[in-house]
């Protein structure tokens, strides 16, 4: 079965900084016409940064759009004609001051599939060494150490509920246990 939607019409709605809200008129795979409203966003990466004695490098972000502080770990956004290792080694050391020796790109995860084309790549670093955070204007967090143990704990608890640290910390979680090739 052909599951095919295809683009009749397509119109921006609103373009901001970040996001862009566009209303396509699209042909259905039974031939018959419906609307679709959706988000268009550049995509991110989430590292997951790994120190040597086991501990994750985590932040603690207030998030305006939820007005409330989350626990997090490293994200942002792709920078457009930007690799996404690139991005991660970047956003990294913007938001936490380090670098990594290792990389490991992990996965790609699709957020919002029923009204956004968002895709997050997540990386494993390790490797850690701590030099200068170059934090962006504008953006303000607390950086701090928690083992993978009590990040689990963190999110059965609710403490975590930032939906793309959670799928990072449960990939993190199983990689370490099931999958060292």
């Amino acid at each position: 079965m052909d599951l095919q939607e295809t683009c009749i019409e397509s119109n921006s709605v609103y373009d901001g900084c970040l996001l862009h809200v566009r209303k396509d008129t699209v042909r259905l795979p039974d031939g018959s016409v419906s609307v679709r409203e959706y988000i268009t966003h550049p995509g991110a990466v989430a590292v997951l940064a790994l120190h040597d004695n086991g501990k994750l490098v985590m932040e603690r972000q207030y998030r305006y759009a939820a007005q409330r502080e989350f626990f997090e770990i490293p994200a942002g956004k792709i920078d457009h004609g930007e690799e996404i290792l690139i991005t991660a080694q970047r956003e990294l050391l913007e938001e936490t001051g380090y670098v990594a020796s290792e990389w490991e790109h992990l996965t790609t995860t699709y957020p919002c599939i029923g009204y956004g084309d968002e895709r997050i790549e997540y990386f494993l670093a390790r490797g850690l060494t701590l030099q200068q955070r170059e934090l962006e204007e504008g953006e303000f967090l607390e950086v701090f150490e928690l083992s993978l143990p009590d990040a689990m704990d963190w999110v059965r608890q609710g403490k975590i509920n930032d939906s793309k640290t959670i799928v990072g910390l449960f990939w993190l979680e199983k990689y370490l246990r099931d999958w060292q090739y």
